[in-house]
């Protein structure tokens, strides 16, 4: 096995609100930005920093994440924020990109204000979109694309047991 440990640092953090959502880079990172506003969508990867304790990184199986999914799942099957590693990664639409002021607009971001952001990546669909998928039968009535989950009942979904 592996044993290397590796050194991760933030490149910003989400602002969120009821109202707002955005992502602000950190000063030394800024450069970073040119040319971001010319695609519609970006990957974010973050830290889910408010599970990250040696308890949840332990969990490799949790009960019934899903209504509709089996009685234990693993975690790697999950987008749980509880895992060994606690990396999260949301593709999420841009509104603008301000280089100078460092902030990306985004019309939501699954995270929670003041996560640590960790890299960003544009959306390419050469390299991220596949047409033929296959998902397990339990969540095959999920929407197959980012735009309809608008009208999803996302909360039906989860039991969020503990």
């Amino acid at each position: 096995m592996d044993t290397r440990t590796f050194t991760v640092k933030p490149v910003g953090i989400v602002h969120a609100d009821n109202e707002s959502f955005s992502i602000e880079i950190a000063e030394p990172f800024r450069p970073a930005l040119q040319e971001l506003g010319g695609f519609s969508h970006i990957l974010v990867l973050w830290w889910c920093d408010r599970v990250d304790t040696p308890e949840c990184r332990s969990e490799t199986v949790c009960k019934k994440p899903y209504t509709k999914g089996p009685d234990t799942i693993g975690i790697f099957a999950t987008r749980s924020p509880v895992r060994p590693n606690p990396i999260a990664l949301s593709a999420v639409p841009v509104i603008g990109v301000d280089t100078e002021a460092g902030i990306i607009t985004v019309p939501f971001i699954d995270a929670d204000d003041g996560t640590p952001v960790l890299d960003i990546k544009p959306y390419l669909p050469a390299t991220e979109r596949v047409r033929d998928v296959n998902v397990p039968a339990w969540s095959s009535h999920w929407p197959q694309w980012y735009e309809d989950n608008q009208g999803f009942d996302w909360a039906a979904e989860f039991t969020f047991e503990e």
